[in-house]
């Protein structure tokens, strides 16, 4: 059993590990026997594919346990996403996107083996980090034209968060999983 978080009773903190740890078994179960090529297609009209949804939730999780510690961190690259004029988007902005789609892609050097190790050393990472950190902390969320100004998302929330991503991945990898080969990961 984890370590209550401070100030709260050990069954909240475990609660949202054990919810986070059931949808990433959704999500990973549906790379189960899965070739390294299998795991790159693109099986519906969606540009997603199995190992690339594992590398994309790894690096969202990630990003989010990072912004609960510390909130949002300065970048000197940061790219204000509401100014980009689409019709003729700067090099910085291209390459961000660029990076954005190598995430949601099985790459050469990518194999399912690897993709799942790094999510669970994401995961493992995640869990020892909130066992250290008070659930009522808080910082004011990235300026981005999705969220409120000013609003602000305690670690509780932003877990909360995490398992939603998690969990609405899972489905998206269901029905692609499930237009390779007929499994069925959740159902």
């Amino acid at each position: 059993m984890s370590t209550p978080a401070r100030g709260h009773a050990p069954s909240e903190l475990h609660d949202l590990l054990e919810a986070l740890a059931r949808h990433r078994g959704f999500l990973t179960q549906t790379l189960a026997g899965m070739t390294d090529e299998q795991a790159g297609e693109r099986s519906t009209v969606s540009a997603l594919c199995l190992g690339g949804l594992i590398k994309h939730v790894a690096a969202t999780e990630r990003t989010w346990i990072e912004f609960a510690v510390h909130g949002e961190q300065p970048s000197d690259d940061a790219i204000d996403w509401g100014a980009i004029d689409w019709s003729n988007p700067s090099p910085e902005a291209l390459a961000a996107l660029g990076e954005r789609e190598a995430e949601f892609s099985m790459l050469p050097e990518d194999t399912v083996e690897s993709v799942l190790a790094g999510y669970a050393t994401v995961a493992e990472e995640t869990e020892r980090t909130l066992r250290g950190l008070d659930l009522d902390a808080s910082h004011e969320l990235p300026k981005a034209p999705w969220f409120e100004p000013g609003a602000r998302w305690t670690v509780r929330r932003t877990v909360i968060h995490v398992i939603a991503e998690t969990s609405q991945h899972a489905g998206h990898a269901d029905i692609i999983r499930e237009a390779i080969d007929g499994a069925k990961t959740m159902g």
